[in-house]
């Protein structure tokens, strides 16, 4: 610690970040915080900056409650429309407000991926970043004072991409990597919007450190869910018994409401005793809602008829004038007689509740040969 001055009074001590100058508890700071000469460029010294950003990590971590003056360089939306996100540049002390657009049901984070060019690496230890959340006022101004809980400060690293990722929900299944950090606080799309900052670590840096340009991307983490929304057309329109919907052989409490399901291949039964059973297949991509229409049929028994133009047909004796259009029965024995002129075949046919029957004309024609 002798090796250099040990001189706290440069670094502004606050109650917050003001002027966008890190904040350290007074009792935290005395004795430990090395001097930044104006030799130096406003940069710490190797020796003194790995001993700050340990205490950034240590100390920051449990920080929530700031009052900053901001510099807002633009307004970001995010929606299930910008897959590949949206951009702005920002340098020293500005400020990026997040917000959320549109339907959030498919978004189970935000990414935020911040691209440092060539010239940053060097001068790590200069610039942090700050994400907030809980903006009071909500929507800011571009240049204004806030409220805010912090939910993440650290000094920027030494290297081009640092990449973030915020839960909106929980078993969002988003884990940490060495090359992303996952925020453990989970932020519900109600506690946007969010602040995005790029703010100096020690209160003198030089001109080369103000003029680097960074560039913030932000854009949706899609889940791996869809939502299918199923509508029953009922026979005439109305409703005369109870209905159940499985997908995938599980009961849907609320089959008429919107189902999550993940991505891929479904299918859909419908049993009920007063109609007949339905099975369809069908795709549920992610992020998506597909609407699902299933026409019910009631258990009347339906005949149709394939016959030549001229046959005339009968049940049961009475001739049937539309022989084009499905016909209605009554279960039990019914008689079917297809007359072609002089020619007419008879069957008996023992109909059952909820079945459909095609009946077909045919003429077969045998050749022998002696």
């Amino acid at each position: 610690m002798t090796a250099f001055k040990l001189n706290y009074a440069r670094i502004k001590i606050h109650a917050a970040e003001r002027r966008g100058i890190f904040v350290l508890p007074e009792n935290c700071t005395a004795g430990l915080i090395p001097s930044v000469s104006p030799q130096s460029g406003g940069v710490l010294n190797p020796s003194a900056r790995i001993i700050f950003l340990f205490l950034l990590c240590a100390i920051t971590v449990n920080a929530k409650a700031d009052s900053l003056r901001v510099l807002i360089k633009d307004s970001l939306s995010v929606s299930t429309t910008n897959t590949e996100g949206v951009k702005v540049q920002l340098s020293n002390n500005d400020s990026a407000l997040i917000s959320l657009l549109g339907d959030t049901r498919f978004i189970r984070g935000i990414e935020l991926e911040l691209t440092a060019p060539q010239i940053w690496l060097p001068n790590q230890g200069a610039l942090a970043i700050g994400i907030y959340n809980e903006l009071e006022p909500q929507i800011p101004t571009m240049h204004s004072e806030i409220r805010c809980k912090r939910l993440r400060f650290d000094p920027i690293p030494n290297k081009i991409q640092t990449v973030y990722q915020i839960p909106l929900k929980k078993n969002h299944g988003l884990r940490s990597t060495p090359y992303v950090t996952v925020l453990q606080d989970i932020v519900p799309p109600q506690a946007f919007p969010l602040l995005f900052r790029i703010a100096p670590i020690v209160k003198e840096i030089n001109g080369d450190i103000e003029n680097i340009r960074f560039v913030l991307n932000v854009k949706p983490i899609f889940s791996d869910e869809g939502i299918v929304r199923i509508k029953l057309l009922y026979p005439d329109g109305k409703q005369f018994g109870p209905v159940a919907v499985l997908i995938d052989d599980n009961i849907v409490s609320t089959p008429l409401g919107e189902t999550f399901l993940n991505e891929g291949e479904h299918y859909i039964t419908i049993l009920s005793t007063d109609y007949r059973s339905e099975n369809r297949r069908f795709i549920v991509e992610s992020g998506k809602i597909l609407d699902l229409s299933i026409s019910l049929h009631d258990l009347t028994p339906v005949m149709f008829f394939e016959a030549p133009t001229r046959a005339l047909i009968f049940i049961d004796g009475n001739l049937v004038h539309n022989v084009t259009a499905p016909i209605n029965v009554y279960p039990g024995l019914h008689e079917i007689k297809i007359q072609v002129s002089d020619y007419a075949i008879v069957r008996t046919i023992n109909v059952q509740k909820g079945k459909t029957y095609r009946v077909a004309f045919t003429v077969d024609l045998d050749v022998l040969e002696e």
